[in-house]
């Protein structure tokens, strides 16, 4: 039975990756190729939904259409009555954008029992933030926007009864040609309410500041204040989910990773809702001490939480090392953001990197 049992054992090992599979690249391996994901039909949205989630059909609605064209309208005949409209906007959630130090942006703003509320976004997703005895606090929704469509205007109350209710659509992705990654939207359902208790919403069980809608979507444990158990809370944690560690590769890492600028510093380390998402496997960069907010997600879908399956939170990556065929000390890496890549030549030279550009372009 010992033997069966160290059998299954190695027989594991040898079908796992190791740091070399995950971090280096072969000069044979072949270039990833964009894969377009085919969209979900309602009934695909409507059976994957969250538990916690309730979805009615409105008689009176506000149309995705509307609300997008009125959303999006901008007046480039009258840009005073523009900048206008925005200086009144940024007035009135001043107070939110102060306490959630420019974290999201804010929209139907209410007021309730002594406690203001708003809907919020950013480029993780949708919150439910509020503001109680001048303390800021935010709720993740878990509700893609690859399959949800909140309207900017909300004819009525947004909590209500004991519930976050939001009108709003079903849609799916509609892909911009020659230009992965850019998305444009279309309903597939319109006219429907969200609904939320608030109970649910506001579930913290670990007590950390995340309630565990978030900690669920993107990987943390919901029952542990320390997710990665390095000493620090997930809420001051800026690698939550991995062990800060240091050696030669992890310093690369976090060389190529974005910095803050030292007058703002300290606002970022203040903004425990703002992350940077990465897709990667290699053990280094997991383990990077970052300057922003970072949680690095697993580059296979199947191993994600469903919420990371169907919504593209990345903005960037960095490619595994591809080692040079002379020098055992250089190596080249990829770097690409939202719009642009960059080419690196990095070299260990007497304990430290000397990083140079081969190339860049700006899409």
């Amino acid at each position: 039975m010992k033997n069966i049992f160290l059998l299954i054992f190695l027989v594991f090992i040898s079908c796992g990756k190791s740091i070399e599979d995950n971090c280096f690249q072969d000069t044979a391996d072949e270039a990833e190729v964009y894969k377009e994901e085919v969209p979900f039909t309602v009934q695909e949205i409507l059976s994957h939904k969250p538990d916690y989630l309730t979805i009615s059909k409105l008689k009176k609605y506000r149309s995705f259409k509307e609300d997008s064209i009125s959303s999006n309208f901008y007046d480039i005949n009258n840009e005073k009555e523009e900048l206008r409209k925005y200086e009144d906007h940024k007035k009135y959630y001043a107070k939110f954008d102060s306490l959630f130090n420019g974290q999201f942006a804010f929209s139907s703003k209410q007021f309730l029992d002594g406690k203001e509320y708003a809907l919020a976004k950013n480029e993780l997703g949708f919150w439910l933030v509020k503001i109680e005895n001048d303390k800021p606090y935010a709720y993740f929704l878990g509700l893609s926007f690859s399959h949800y469509h909140i309207n900017e205007v909300q004819e009525d109350p947004i909590v209500k009864n004991g519930k976050l209710q939001l009108q709003g659509s079903l849609v799916k992705i509609i892909k911009v040609p020659g230009l992965p990654g850019y998305d444009d939207y279309s309903a597939i359902d319109d006219g429907k309410l969200f609904s939320i208790k608030l109970s649910d919403l506001e579930k913290d069980s670990d007590n950390d500041g995340y309630n565990d809608i978030f900690e669920e979507s993107f990987g943390l444990n919901p029952d542990s204040k320390d997710s990665d158990s390095d000493g620090v809370d997930d809420f001051h944690d800026l690698n939550p989910l991995f062990k800060s560690e240091k050696n030669k590769f992890t310093s690369l890492f976090e060389q190529l990773l974005p910095r803050y600028a030292t007058s703002v510093g300290q606002n970022f380390k203040k903004m425990n809702y703002f992350f940077v998402v990465y897709d990667n496997d290699c053990e280094y960069f997991q383990h990077v001490t970052p300057e922003l907010r970072t949680i690095i997600i697993p580059e296979e879908p199947s191993k994600r939480s469903y919420y990371l399956r169907v919504t593209d939170v990345t903005r960037g990556g960095i490619s595994k090392m591809k080692k040079d065929k002379k020098n055992p000390n250089k190596f080249y890496i990829l770097k690409w953001g939202s719009s642009s890549t960059t080419d690196y030549c990095v070299e260990f030279i007497n304990g430290k990197w000397k990083i140079n550009i081969t190339s860049s372009t700006v899409v």
